[in-house]
């Protein structure tokens, strides 16, 4: 009896919270006196290198400078650490997985930091 090796399964994509923080460049959209921002973002991949990569050069394409990014983890596991995540959240997620993409869920530009405050847009 002759067994066919098993074909890997492809792995599954997931959507990963990750927490960015970017830095001011000419033409970023931030507002006028910030120093910087946070970016609470949900992208998808295969695992969280994958989402962290591709967020980082989508946001480079979009002019901005991100300087650090924190991951947060999957739905589940977020769920599995008691964070309470609402409906539009959770739309947020499934479009991310739905259109493989990298989606900027919050924007909290950071004001009187000691960073770059004259590069920008005026």
């Amino acid at each position: 009896m002759e067994g066919k090796p098993k074909a890997k399964a492809p792995k599954r994509q997931e959507v990963y919270t990750l927490l960015v923080e970017i830095g001011r460049k000419a033409g970023d959209g931030l507002p006028k006196g910030a120093t910087g921002a946070a970016l609470v973002i949900y992208a998808s991949g295969v695992d969280e290198g994958e989402a962290v990569r591709e967020t980082v050069a989508i946001l480079k394409q979009a002019d901005t400078a991100p300087l650090d990014v924190s991951g947060y983890g999957t739905l589940a596991e977020r769920e599995a650490e008691g964070h309470e995540i609402g409906d539009e959240d959770r739309a947020l997620m499934q479009r991310a997985l739905d259109e493989n993409a990298v989606i900027v869920a919050q924007m909290t530009p950071f004001f009187g930091d000691e960073r770059d405050e004259d590069v920008g847009d005026d």
